[in-house]
């Protein structure tokens, strides 16, 4: 039988060495909402004081494109008075190095999305990490798109740049490349009975019933199993890049369309030829008038789906020239 237990020490396995833990929460929202919340509750406790001044509170640097979770959850402690929220500029280094150095506050941490889901771009992961060995913040991760698509055993993002000792926290999503539901934090054990103790969208949710905890558990083994997965990932990849032109960076392609109108309208016409692309036609998901199709490389797709693909887009779109590679990531109409 699977339980929690052996699901969470098979997830803490996944991304982390044999003295780490793992606690699963109800989706990955709450797992980001948790982390948050549990950061943010150390101010008071630190510095004895339910509403901490400005020297005890926590400095979080955030990208100003991380997950709405990350953000909800960062709104809520900020407005606790715990923290004080300071958003860098996209995969921007130099700003949040600048922000790092002109911060004097104490406790710092980092928060970033691993593999951004708007744009398919990965953070600068071992930019990051230069920075918090400078810096000595607090380095917490979310992979929720790097979970199992990336790493030589899909441990992620990290272990795709041999980084995981030198991220602190790795939060993550179990719907994405398990193709399940429920959301895990990977953390210390220090880290883990502080969650549990304090993260209130982690205590009063409920555990995940066996059925799930045991499908979710089965992705787990194939992803560690059945590397050639990954690696057919990646030729559907660099076969949809040599066809139109468009750099791809990740399994997730973000092609701007426009106005919303335009956005649906391939879309169904995608949809009519049996080809199901996620739509992304504007606010509040991303700026009116950068409407998208959010394109998804998966390991069962073939050769044949790319090019049936790239030739109804090309009904719609105008790609670059396959042989002087635009430097844009998007193709527009």
């Amino acid at each position: 039988m699977i339980n929690d237990s052996k699901l969470e020490y098979g997830l803490h396995r996944q991304h982390w060495n044999m003295e780490q833990a793992c606690l699963l929460c109800p989706t990955g929202f709450s797992a980001n909402m948790a982390i948050m919340v549990a950061i943010g509750s150390l101010a008071p406790l630190l510095s004895a004081e339910r509403s901490p001044n400005k020297d005890n509170k926590i400095a979080i640097f955030s990208d100003e494109l991380n997950h709405a979770s990350i953000v909800d959850g960062l709104k809520l402690v900020e407005r606790y008075g715990w923290v004080e929220c300071f958003v860098y500029k996209h995969c921007d280094t130099a700003h949040l190095d600048q922000l790092l150095t002109n911060c004097k506050m104490k406790r710092k941490v980092v928060v970033t999305d691993s593999l951004f889901s708007m744009d398919g771009d990965l953070a600068p992961i071992l930019e990051l990490v230069e920075l918090r060995k400078k810096h000595g913040f607090l380095f917490v991760l979310d992979d929720a798109h790097g979970t199992f698509v990336w790493g030589e055993n899909g441990g992620g993002v990290a272990e795709e740049f041999n980084c995981e000792d030198d991220v602190d926290i790795c939060v993550g999503t179990l719907s994405k490349g398990a193709a399940s539901l429920g959301g895990f934090i990977a953390c210390s054990n220090n880290w883990k009975q502080f969650i549990q103790s304090r993260a209130r969208s982690f205590i009063f949710s409920a555990a995940a019933p066996i059925p799930l905890a045991a499908a979710t558990y089965a992705s787990m083994v194939v992803a560690r199993k059945e590397a050639w997965r990954r690696i057919e990932i990646r030729k559907r990849m660099q076969e949809f890049q040599t066809l139109t032109g468009i750099p791809v960076t990740s399994q997730i392609l973000s092609v701007i369309i426009g106005s919303t109108e335009k956005t649906i309208k391939v879309s169904r016409a995608l949809l009519d030829n049996g080809i199901y692309v996620v739509p992304i036609p504007g606010p509040p998901v991303v700026p009116l008038n950068t409407g998208r199709l959010r394109v998804t490389f998966t390991s069962t797709h073939t050769t044949e789906d790319i090019k049936k693909l790239v030739t109804i887009l090309s009904d719609y779109i105008k790609f670059p020239n396959t042989k002087s590679q635009s430097s844009t990531l998007h193709a527009k109409l």
